[in-house]
């Protein structure tokens, strides 16, 4: 707790964080506002209406879909949650505070430790915004059919978070500059994997085995324990092959130990 305390007196004052904060919590509502009402145009309008319960099924923000479509929206502004820990990490070498904080006393291993403590923290306030998200927009379409049916997506859509502020860490030590590190972070998480798995996929593609090798990058590992709930009908009308989601969670739970552990090793060792 002491060592979180000092970590908020670090950030309590920095106007650029609180921004960043509230433009994401923000965001995170907005988004599934946004979604929510092309919902429900579509679905109150006549012919649409019809189409769309016939392929889709149920509205995706009604209980019990609603946790997993809410986590899904979200989860593509985790890149916010990422840009944060970049720039907790890269202030600390750009304003030398990690030299002084070992001068005081702070071990090496106890300063890292915290960093990844305060993305901790992040990814839970996200999963517990996300769960209040989830609970009022289902709760707008039938409050009296409240259903905690499929609330393990909120467990997934929080690994998911820990995966992009423990890369987002990594990146801040690798490069030390918040230019560069946020620059590479965007760019791989955006970009670069997508390219990457589509690549894989097609060498590897889906069998009785694998369900695409791309599938297991570390973005994408976490990627696919959230899919989009309305395309779920139309992947069964495909014979699209279901995520094998206990092989999913084993990857992402990998990705984030080694997350954890490179970036420690990475710290301990580097030169002040």
């Amino acid at each position: 707790m002491n060592l979180l305390k000092t970590e908020w007196l670090k950030v309590k004052n920095y106007r650029t964080f609180w921004i960043l904060v509230i433009l994401y919590l923000v965001s995170i509502w907005g988004a599934n506002y946004i979604a929510y009402t092309i919902q429900e145009k579509i679905y109150t309008a006549k012919e649409a209406g019809n189409v769309a319960n016939m392929i889709l099924g149920n509205r995706p923000y009604s209980f019990p879909k609603v946790w997993q479509m809410t986590s899904n929206v979200s989860s593509y502004l985790l890149f916010i949650a990422g840009l944060l820990m970049i720039i907790l990490v890269t202030n600390e070498y750009s304003f030398k505070t990690h030299r002084q904080n070992i001068i005081d006393g702070l071990t090496r291993t106890q300063f890292i430790v915290t960093k990844l403590a305060c993305g901790s923290i992040i990814a839970f306030a996200s999963t517990v915004l996300v769960f209040l998200t989830a609970l009022f927009f289902g709760s707008l379409q039938n409050v009296a059919e409240i259903s905690f049916e499929g609330i393990q997506f909120l467990l997934y859509f929080f690994l998911q978070a820990l995966s992009y502020t423990w890369m987002a860490i990594l990146f801040g030590l690798i490069f030390k500059r918040s230019g560069i590190a946020i620059g590479i972070f965007f760019l791989y998480t955006l970009v670069i994997e997508n390219v990457l798995a589509l690549i894989l996929n097609r060498v590897v593609p889906t069998s009785s085995f694998i369900n695409g090798l791309g599938n297991y990058l570390p973005i994408e590992s976490t990627d696919q324990l959230l899919p989009t709930p309305f395309l779920e009908n139309a992947k069964r009308e495909l014979d699209i092959r279901e995520v094998n989601t206990t092989l999913q969670l084993i990857i992402a739970l990998f990705y984030l130990a080694s997350f954890f552990l490179v970036s420690k090793r990475k710290f301990e060792t580097d030169d002040l």
